[in-house]
């Protein structure tokens, strides 16, 4: 079945654009394109999407806001942020909101697709300077565990790749293996390590 993607934008250039190649793209449908945050908690709860595509900078209520509260009424519903803004601060507080993901929108439209993908089965995309601020914001923190300890050997292979800010399909390209293999092997990472993002996973591994 398509990934049904609700988006909310307020640009409506952007809107468009995201609507036009999201919907049109094999394997996805566009559940819904909302203008602002009070839009979209009016609507996309009354038919919850697969994935939720969230810009940050909304008028009125922001998109972390807005993703608090999405979150809050669609716990299992992933939220995406694509936004222009990749500081620290931002960054976290939109983790902290309960967004899976963060795409900065010079992202081409391939990647947005592939995050959202990724997104679904149940990864937390961000790109590689993205997840690199972040992994360097956890480098003091040391858990007592060794959880790698459990791993396998390409297990540590790919947890290594993303502590390195790798995404998917880099991480697929480095080792010679397809997209869904490295999925498969990040699930069985998660449920080793008991955590739920690659975000949450790096972060064991680094301590």
């Amino acid at each position: 079945m398509a990934i049904s993607v609700a988006i909310v934008e307020d640009n409506p250039e952007v809107r468009r654009s995201l609507v036009r190649y999201i919907g049109g793209a094999p394997g996805f449908t566009c559940a819904c394109a909302c203008a602002s945050a009070e839009e979209a908690l009016s609507v996309i709860p009354k038919s919850p999407p697969d994935v939720v595509l969230m810009d940050i900078q909304l008028p009125n209520k922001s998109g972390i806001a807005c993703t608090a509260l999405l979150k809050k009424a669609l716990p299992l519903v992933p939220v995406m942020m694509l936004t222009v803004y990749e500081d620290t601060d931002t960054i976290f507080n939109a983790l902290k909101a309960g967004a899976s993901g963060y795409l900065l929108k010079r992202s081409d439209p391939a990647q947005v697709l592939e995050a959202l993908s990724e997104l679904h089965h149940g990864g937390a995309p961000m790109t590689g300077e993205i997840a690199r601020k972040v992994i360097e914001s956890f480098h003091r923190a040391a858990p007592a565990e060794h959880p790698q300890d459990a791993l396998t050997a390409r297990e540590e292979e790919i947890l290594d790749s993303l502590a390195k800010g790798y995404v998917t399909k880099e991480i697929a390209d480095k080792l010679g293996i397809s997209t869904a293999t490295v999925r498969f092997h990040l699930r069985h990472i998660y449920d080793k390590l008991h955590v739920h993002s690659r975000v949450e996973a790096v972060i064991k591994y680094l301590g």
